[in-house]
């Protein structure tokens, strides 16, 4: 059975076409720009119709409400995020160790940087309770939360719990993400956060120290 949520089918199931896709494709774009301006329980339908101009009810071909639709956003951009696991399969002992964890750090604020709305939209209802979204929150991290947790597990009389010390790094880069441009008040700059995240990161998953 086709799955309703896919980009690939509209919400009574049958497949898409190109203009289906393109259509429902320029109704999560919308959806992103209002989310800039507008909390998730301001939005409406009509207001993500007007912007694609089409009716209220080519919205409903392809999803059941506006949440619904900040799913399939917050979905897609946790794709974004779990996609970063790759750095963690590299080596983070050697020479290039820190020069990696500073690419995860800049990529996961770069990514927070281009969906901020929905990733901030998607944090606060997961926070408020929303088992849907808090759901789509963790299978995004969870492939971060578990590759940095092994890199602490292969370390040797850490004092350290793997995974709540992975939890801790990924709320770190969490927050930081979402917060660095207010740290500019205080003197830091984007590139510090940058270096200071990913140092604390890379000693936490390795042990080492590098000057």
């Amino acid at each position: 059975m086709s799955d309703p949520s896919s980009d690939s089918v509209a919400l009574d199931g049958r497949a898409l076409g190109r203009r289906g896709t393109e259509t429902r494709q320029r109704l999560l774009d919308a959806t992103a720009t209002l989310l800039e301006d507008n909390g998730l329980r301001e939005l409406r339908v009509a207001d993500i119709a007007r912007a694609v101009q089409v009716s209220p009810a080519t919205f409903y071909q392809y999803f059941r409400d506006v949440e619904a639709a900040v799913l399939a956003l917050s979905a897609r951009v946790g794709e974004e995020t779990a996609s970063l696991t790759g750095l963690l399969a590299e080596d983070w002992d050697g020479p290039d160790g820190l020069d990696r964890a500073r690419r995860l750090v800049e990529e996961f604020i770069a990514n927070w940087d281009q969906h901020r709305a929905v990733l901030r939209t998607r944090n606060l209802a997961a926070q408020e309770g929303d088992d849907r979204f808090r759901a789509v929150r963790n299978d995004a991290l969870r492939p971060l939360t578990e590759g940095i947790a092994a890199k602490v597990a292969a370390r040797t009389e850490t004092g350290l719990a793997p995974y709540a010390a992975a939890a801790a790094m990924v709320s770190m880069l969490e927050r930081m993400a979402a917060f660095h441009t207010d740290l500019t008040a205080y003197g830091t700059s984007r590139a510090e956060v940058v270096e200071t995240s990913a140092r604390i990161l890379h000693h936490t998953a390795t042990g080492s120290t590098v000057r």
